[in-house]
């Protein structure tokens, strides 16, 4: 009867609230995977302890000389290079990694990490579906020792290089991107692909999707100018927050957080969230979209449908009045 207790009792809370909110001050990676890694700390984010399904994200560590021995997964997976230099070893071929460094690790592609020359390396990463265990490690199958491959810069020019990205601070502002590149810049070619969407004060710069093979998910950055703002909302999909920089004032079930650097919040189907920048500068976060978007009714914005409630409330009311006036 108490196990069945406990099981109501958790659903009452989702049902409360359908999100999750972490303090930068609270995230504290500890040693994972140890028998099969070296210098290696990660913390769970998100995971089915807080109600999420499709979003499973993590914060990683990994010292100089450590590693994380080859393995493959059994989920979709994308990360973001926070500071420091890692080796990503991925199908074979290793890349030296650096801040704004991202990519999409496919299911079942052998991957493994070597620590930077110097320092730590830290970065997030996020799973998808949700997986099983601690640090996921029932959905993790490890293979060996990481291969002795020659380590090469990340180009991201490459076209073998399909799967890798990087984003650099022009990336993500207007004026940045209102001449051409040049035919010898160190980015990928113009076009579609390096598009921005700007809208209501908000920039958004697509980092993982479709484009590098993501079937499962999509990861973004976004960043709002003072006085930008996404008014009540919500979606048919889960979506995780990290803030890289500054601060804005979030929403999620009528709660108010103001979110600051390192700070997380996750938000699950049917949460109406908002977000508003009251600062006097830009913040930007990091953004996940699980699973992706559908063609059609990804947003629901709460202000259009209370609209359409007060019409017809005043549709009801003057109907009400003719007839009592007829009668």
């Amino acid at each position: 009867m108490s196990h069945v207790r406990s099981i109501l009792n958790s659903y009452i809370l989702r049902e409360r609230a359908m999100h999750h909110f972490i303090r930068a001050s609270d995230i504290r990676p500890t040693p994972a995977f140890p028998a099969e890694a070296s210098g290696y700390r990660r913390v769970s984010l998100s995971d089915r302890s807080c109600g999420a399904v499709h979003t499973g994200w993590g914060l990683c560590e990994l010292d100089a000389k450590g590693h994380v021995n080859q393995h493959l997964q059994s989920f979709e997976k994308s990360f973001f290079v926070l500071e420091g230099n890692p080796v990503l070893i991925l199908d074979n071929r290793a890349f030296r990694l650096a801040p704004g460094a991202c990519g999409l690790i496919p299911v079942g592609m052998k991957q493994a990490w070597l620590g930077p020359e110097s320092g730590s390396a830290k970065w997030i990463d996020m799973n998808t579906p949700v997986p099983k265990g601690v640090n996921f490690a029932d959905d993790t199958y490890f293979v060996g020792p990481p291969p002795q491959v020659t380590i090469e810069p990340l180009d991201i020019r490459d076209p073998t290089s399909r799967h890798l990205f990087r984003m650099s601070d022009d990336d993500i502002k207007v004026d940045a991107l209102r001449m051409g590149l040049k035919k010898d810049a160190p980015k990928v070619s113009a076009s579609m692909a390096t598009a921005l969407l700007v809208y209501s004060g908000i920039s958004l710069k697509m980092l993982v999707d479709a484009r590098l093979d993501a079937a499962l998910h999509t990861m973004f950055m976004v960043e709002y100018e003072p006085g930008g703002n996404a008014h009540p909302h919500d979606h048919p999909l889960e979506e995780a927050y990290f803030i890289v920089d500054g601060e804005v004032e979030a929403w999620a079930d009528d709660e108010k957080y103001l979110m600051k650097r390192g700070d997380f919040l996750w938000a699950g189907v049917g949460c109406t969230h908002a977000f508003y920048n009251r600062s006097n500068t830009t913040v930007r976060w990091l953004e996940t979209q699980s699973p992706q978007p559908p063609a059609r009714h990804s947003y629901r914005f709460s202000r259009d449908w209370e609209y359409f409630a007060e019409q017809l409330k005043n549709k009801n009311s003057v109907g009400a009045a003719r007839k009592g006036t007829v009668s």
